[in-house]
């Protein structure tokens, strides 16, 4: 019986950077590695592209390549976030302490000599599938909110300066809102923090059950919640805020064999991200969705606030029936 390991996943792809097809031939064919998909380089400039566009799990990366040598190409590798933690082996007819030397100090996890033994560099492969799977399930866990399972606030600062930017090169808006439970405390104080807890939870769902699937959901912090929408522009982020206060009204909640009736309200803003000052930030944008919750709060709370995108005269207007006025 073959033993699976758990913590390599089914479908792998290994990237076989080597200026000889005949040594390429022999990796591929030799290797026999279960699930594995060879992607094939022959020089640097290729092996980069392909790492950076194909994102392989692992690289076997040849010291002697025809443009430049592999230790220039594993420090572009460890240079750019992209591929930084796609684990390299290098291959090579040089077996000298020097080189080896060099190649782990650089970042490599192994150096294999050539001529290789199939059963060896099969097991050496393993182990460096087996460290980025680590590695992957580690990022994963530091971008999601333990309680929800959503994306934590580490995970919506890293995406919202990424849409930011998208948004910023496309000239087209970029919408943000800021979703708090109303009156939470209560549902502590009179139900206790199990029931808090599976409150925040079925937040969570209900919020990705509305948002679209370019959108962001993060927990924020408490029972504050936060929703990037790219290329969606003040209208359709008023449309989706009243479709997630609506979604939440709608709840059914029972703890201690007592109905729980849970609002929230929702501060939105909007901008196109050209059109801002030359000095603005994702933060810029944050903050006037959270002086819109503030009001929808002050407002009687159960509602949408919005800033409009004037840069230069702030504009509040609630969305009432599905009709927006300025205020």
């Amino acid at each position: 019986m073959q033993f699976v390991d758990p913590l390599i996943p089914r479908k792998c792809r290994i990237l076989v950077v080597d200026d000889s097809q005949f040594e390429r031939v022999q990796i591929t064919r030799r290797v026999q590695l279960d699930g594995a998909e060879f992607l094939e380089a022959v020089d640097a400039r290729e092996a980069i592209q392909i790492a950076r566009t194909q994102s392989p799990d692992l690289i076997l990366l040849d010291v002697n390549l025809p443009d430049v040598s592999g230790f220039e190409v594993l420090a572009t590798l460890k240079e750019d976030p992209a591929t930084q933690s796609i684990p390299v082996i290098f291959l090579s007819g040089y077996d000298s302490t020097a080189n080896k030397v060099k190649g782990l100090e650089l970042g490599a996890i192994d150096y294999v000599a050539k001529p290789f033994d199939p059963p060896e560099l099969r097991a050496r492969i393993r182990v460096g599938l087996r460290l980025k799977q680590y590695h992957d399930m580690l990022e994963k866990q530091a971008y999601l909110d333990a309680l929800t399972g959503l994306a934590n606030r580490h995970a919506l600062e890293h995406r919202l300066n990424a849409e930011w930017a998208a948004c910023g090169r496309r000239a087209t808006q970029l919408s943000l809102m800021i979703i708090d439970i109303d009156f939470f405390k209560r549902v502590n104080d009179t139900h206790g923090h199990a029931a808090g807890d599976a409150t925040l939870q079925r937040m969570a769902a209900a919020l990705g059950a509305v948002a679209r699937s370019s959108d962001l959901v993060a927990r924020y912090g408490g029972e504050e919640f936060v929703l990037v929408a790219p290329d969606c522009d003040m209208m359709g982020a008023l449309a989706l805020a009243e479709r997630i206060r609506a979604q939440v009204e709608s709840l059914s909640l029972t703890f201690d064999d007592s109905r729980l009736k849970v609002t929230a309200s929702v501060g939105v803003a909007s901008a196109t991200v050209p059109i801002l000052r030359s000095d603005a930030t994702p933060m810029f944008l944050l903050n006037r969705a959270d002086r819109a919750l503030y009001d929808a709060k002050s407002a009687g709370r159960n509602t949408v606030w919005a800033w409009a995108a004037s840069d230069t005269r702030p504009c509040w207007a609630p969305l009432i029936n599905s009709l927006v006025r300025s205020v």
